[in-house]
């Protein structure tokens, strides 16, 4: 069931457009975005929550619009940037303490079950965390208030394949209890791990919003990688 629609989003910058982008997300499928630096993901995502006004196009989520029931739907939302760039002096308990006042679905248990998870340290600041740590706690707030939909924007920047690889397994639990995934990503191989669904942009515009098994049967050369039809895609390579 679709429970995303992005319908024809154009977003102009002076040197870049957004060029009538469109897709779908399902409840309880991990969708992989994926594309080369400057192609657009960013631009997508944020325009997906509003926090850029694209020029024109319709986003809906859960069949309503998001102008009108914004408030209503990020309580429904969890979103994540690749890194904490607010309260850098502030303890973590702390930053927590204020997101958790503006949703009603916080998620105590939850939130202690990543904390642990993580291996977070509530009395640390941003300041003395690694930027691969500073990651796990944009990913603990945005998974703390039972978000149906995660959208998250290159999550796995800046962690070790531990880390990573242990983060996957984590989009492949909330998937079993039907949370849709929606990451943006260069790092192809967790695509390959974990990604039911892909959706490939380039300069600006959707190439491909497939399942992952049809987008390799359409566009992969046999025995590639889905990293090296990524590649040869972008060099402009036609398949045969």
């Amino acid at each position: 069931m679709s429970i995303v629609e992005i319908k024809n989003l154009v977003k102009e910058f002076p040197s870049f457009r957004l060029d009538d982008a469109s897709f779908r997300l399902e409840a309880g499928k991990i969708t992989g975005f994926i594309g080369r630096n400057g192609a657009g993901k960013t631009t997508t995502i944020k325009s997906m929550l509003n926090l850029i006004h694209p020029a024109s196009g319709e986003i809906v989520y859960f069949g309503k619009p998001l102008t009108g029931n914004e408030s209503e739907i990020k309580q429904r939302i969890g979103y994540s940037t690749g890194i904490v760039n607010w309260y850098p002096r502030k303890k973590i308990r702390d930053i927590v303490e204020v997101t958790k006042r503006f949703y009603d679905t916080w998620d105590e248990a939850s939130y202690r079950k990543y904390l642990a998870v993580f291996r977070l340290d509530e009395e640390k600041t941003p300041l003395q965390l690694s930027e691969g740590m500073k990651v796990k706690v944009n990913l603990l707030l945005a998974l703390s208030h039972k978000a149906e939909i995660l959208i998250l924007d290159e999550p796995t920047s800046g962690l070790d394949p531990f880390s990573r690889d242990e983060l996957l397994e984590i989009f492949t639990d909330l998937k079993n209890a039907g949370v849709a995934v929606f990451f943006s990503t260069h790092i192809i191989s967790d695509i390959e791990k974990c990604a039911d669904d892909i959706v490939y942009i380039s300069k600006g515009r959707i190439i491909a919003d497939l399942p992952k098994q049809e987008f390799i049967a359409a566009y992969s050369t046999e025995g590639e990688t889905l990293e090296e039809t990524f590649l040869r895609l972008e060099r402009g390579a036609k398949n045969e």
